[in-house]
């Protein structure tokens, strides 16, 4: 029962491969969560924004919104808290970051108008992993939830994750940008090359005066380095907070249960708390097999015996199936039991299609 293990928890943030559930999952614990009368939000990163149509919301912001209570009425669950639901805007996130750590606003709408920033933030904030997890340490903060529930990004590798507030470190502690930034460094000598000719015909002919967006640019992020690093160690702290769970959403297909024991084991070796497992998807085990004259004097129909007792026969192969690689999760994660979801008939795409997960996962 996944009510137990998140007993007291804040944050609560689901991982895995793509295409597992994960996002029909974190709406339905922080459905479950709300339920019980908590203040609950669900962040999301899903571009194919399915949690706004399930929730009955046009659409998502970078906000949390509140699900209207009376949209879950008659479907049997009963809301005693608030849900609230977001959808992650990774180049805005990364925006109000830059707005948040700037120490005037003169200085933030410089870097936020700045050619060189725009193009840069875009391919950080493309990624994904440091905005969501920025986006839930601010969330955090602010302190207006009981609990926070995270869908991380739909990435190849889940990993990524985990090691972004690193490589964000990295990055600003790294020797390249030490030497662009020290004073006699590349920066200035390029800054400091006022009548370059190259520069010059190029802001003849486009107009953009690329010297003195790369001097605001250096200039700019000099001042940020220090808060960055202080707002990247406040996400690593979150992160391995007691009141913080990981929980690993899989399938049983095979590659989904590698990388599920992957991120296992990179939890477990970085010393981060491990909820446990949530399995979607699993085949129902049928132990009896059918009996082919039994059913043709039931149905009245030989042939159509034959075919129900082929696809009897085909479902308990990829049952046995599903048990295997359950068995094998259960051996090498560590968790003895995990919560298993089953198959369900149609894609999860609306509040009974969330009831019905919710069922399973806090049965």
């Amino acid at each position: 029962m996944i009510g137990e293990r998140l007993e007291g928890k804040r944050i609560v943030i689901c991982a895995g491969s793509g295409g597992v559930g994960k996002t029909t999952t974190s709406a339905a614990l922080a459905m479950g969560l709300a339920a019980e009368g908590r203040k609950v939000a669900v962040v999301t990163i899903d571009p194919a924004k399915r949690l706004a149509d399930s929730l009955g919301l046009e659409e998502l912001g970078n906000e949390p919104r509140l699900v209207d209570p009376t949209r879950f009425a008659g479907h049997g669950i009963e809301m005693r808290g608030e849900l609230w639901a977001m959808m992650l805007d990774a180049k805005r996130t990364f925006d109000e970051l830059i707005g948040r750590l700037a120490p005037d606003d003169s200085s933030r709408d410089e870097v936020l108008a700045n050619r060189i920033y725009q193009e840069l933030s875009g391919a950080v904030a493309g990624s994904q992993e440091f905005t969501a997890i920025a986006k839930l340490y601010e969330l955090d903060r602010e302190g207006g939830f009981d609990a926070i529930v995270l869908d991380t990004p739909p990435s190849r590798n889940a990993l990524d994750f985990l090691d972004a507030p690193d490589r964000l470190t990295g990055f600003f502690e790294g020797r390249a940008l030490r030497v662009l930034l020290a004073p006699t460094g590349l920066a200035a000598k390029v800054v400091g090359r006022g009548t370059s000719v190259v520069f010059g015909v190029l802001k003849r002919v486009t107009g953009v005066d690329l010297l003195q967006d790369l001097s605001v640019f250096f200039r700019s992020l000099g001042g940020l380095i220090d808060g960055f690093k202080e707002r990247t160690k406040g996400v690593k702290d979150l992160l391995a907070d007691p009141a913080t769970t990981f929980l690993v959403v899989t399938s049983p297909e095979r590659e989904p249960v590698e990388e599920a024991i992957f991120f296992r084991n990179k939890l477990r070796d970085a010393g981060l708390p491990f909820g446990g497992l949530i399995v979607n998807r699993v085949q129902p085990f049928g132990t009896e097999p059918a009996d082919e004259d039994e059913l043709a004097r039931e149905l009245g129909d030989a042939r159509l015996a034959a075919k129900v007792v082929k696809t009897w026969d085909e479902t308990r192969v990829l049952a046995g199936r599903d048990q295997a690689a359950i068995k094998r999760l259960k051996a090498q994660t560590g968790d003895s039991e995990p919560v298993l979801v089953p198959l369900l008939e149609g894609d999860v795409h609306d509040v009974d299609g969330l009831v019905a997960v919710h069922a399973h996962l806090f049965a």
